[in-house]
């Protein structure tokens, strides 16, 4: 996804598939096969973005868009009316990070970094400070080449800020402190850190340019493997804040719900950081939606109140909420298909060391990839079969029963009850 248009001449468009597209695209690029399991075609709108199967016909689909707005969004008459999605060829959601490591072709590399870079850029990733200068050092070298000391290599940077960086690091600070202080020219906050990193950038003493992106590519996509959301997809939908002031008002927050192979996150989309992650192992989810009720996708999770182990559940309130709910159950299945569940260790000893997958600077307190359940108005609850509590002990088992087993996938709606929907 670099934002670039590919003309193709196709004939029977009204019943051409998705497959047929996919495969004349890869040819018309010259992609290798492993492009047949990391892209996918895309249907992308501002209100809907819907992952095509092979079997799709993209024609009929767009024929049926303003039903699907209706459906799976909150669009306006004349925005359902108007809105045209654009076809794209992006990363398959279904295409596990280790297999994307795997992959060696410049041309599948430089896709899926342009891909990431957008979604850095446009903060669909959110990123601390840190890792957007480390990230944005990359972008630099592979657009500008490898660093230069000057002057001339800090003005390049500063032209193209905003294709290194995003928009919320690129601003300059407003105060009245900024006023007294000096004229000389002054650096917004992420330009001396990213003039810093790209500096940093390690070059390979020999080898050919080409071989040099294709390193660089796999840089930029190794750090982005870090960002837990990495390769999902994305929904919207609200939340409920918590009650708040003296006539403990809450109201609703807008959210994005990322879904990827490893789990879903809660994105709160005006302030840009995360509010909750949680991995498949450890939620219990459920969809619901009857008669003139909200489509509301459930999340269950363990938690605490007041230092006692509890039961929490988060309303996410979408109309997308089915779909987000399909796709949560479909990843749990490739899952259990694709990798066995690990084997809990049994040795005792000391702690071993801190491997490099564990991503420490993603654990700052402070980072935007930590949830912030204080953000979150969420229910706290005991089901004893007859009643819905407040307050219990750690579960042993879910209210819901759709979650990620250790055992053959077993998928049951639960209908809650109407208490739940109280809470």
């Amino acid at each position: 996804m670099d934002d670039s248009a590919l003309p193709l001449a196709v004939e029977n468009v009204a019943s051409v598939t998705a497959q047929d597209l996919h495969r004349t695209i890869r040819e018309a690029l010259q992609l290798p096969d492993v492009a047949v399991e990391a892209f996918a075609l895309w249907l992308i709108s501002p209100f809907l973005e819907v992952q095509l199967k092979p079997k799709h016909q993209p024609y009929k689909v767009c024929r049926q868009w303003p039903d699907l707005l209706y459906r799976f969004t909150d669009a306006s008459e004349d925005d359902m009316a108007t809105d045209e999605p654009s076809l794209q060829f992006r990363r398959n959601v279904f295409f596990p990070k280790r297999k994307e490591l795997q992959v060696n072709n410049e041309e599948v590399l430089r896709l899926l970094y342009e891909e990431a870079k957008f979604n850095v850029l446009e903060v669909r990733y959110p990123c601390d400070a840190e890792d957007c200068e480390k990230l944005g050092a990359l972008v630099c070298r592979l657009e500008l080449g490898p660093y230069r000391q000057g002057q001339q290599t800090a003005c390049a940077v500063k032209e193209k800020l905003d294709s290194f960086l995003p928009a919320h690091l690129c601003k300059r600070p407003h105060s009245l402190f900024t006023a007294f202080r000096s004229r000389g020219p002054r650096l917004v906050p992420g330009e001396q850190g990213l003039l810093s990193a790209y500096q940093e950038v390690k070059e390979e003493a020999v080898g050919a340019e080409a071989e040099l992106l294709t390193r660089h590519y796999r840089a930029y996509l190794l750090k982005c493997h870090e960002l837990p959301y990495y390769g999902c997809a994305f929904f919207y939908g609200e939340v409920d804040k918590p009650a708040q002031g003296f006539l403990h008002r809450g109201g609703r927050k807008a959210v994005t719900v990322a879904i990827n192979l490893e789990g879903v996150h809660v994105i709160d989309i005006k302030e840009k950081h995360v509010l909750l992650g949680l991995r498949f192992q450890e939620l219990s989810w459920d969809y619901t939606c009857s008669g003139d009720d909200e489509p509301i996708l459930w999340l269950e999770f363990d938690g605490e109140s007041e230092g006692t182990p509890v039961n929490k559940l988060l309303k996410v309130y979408s109309k997308q909420a089915e779909l987000m709910s399909g796709l949560i159950e479909y990843c749990i299945e490739l899952s259990l298909t694709r990798e066995p569940p690990p084997v809990p260790e049994t040795k005792v000893g000391p702690p071993a060391g801190p491997g490099p997958s564990q991503r420490h600077k993603l654990r700052r307190q402070s980072s935007v990839v930590c949830s912030r359940l204080q953000h979150l108005a969420t229910i706290d609850y005991v089901d004893d079969g007859k009643e819905i509590k407040r307050v219990k002990p750690k579960r042993t088992t879910s209210f819901f029963s759709r979650q990620l087993s250790l055992g053959p996938a077993a998928y049951t709606a639960v209908q809650p009850a109407d208490s739940l929907e109280q809470g």
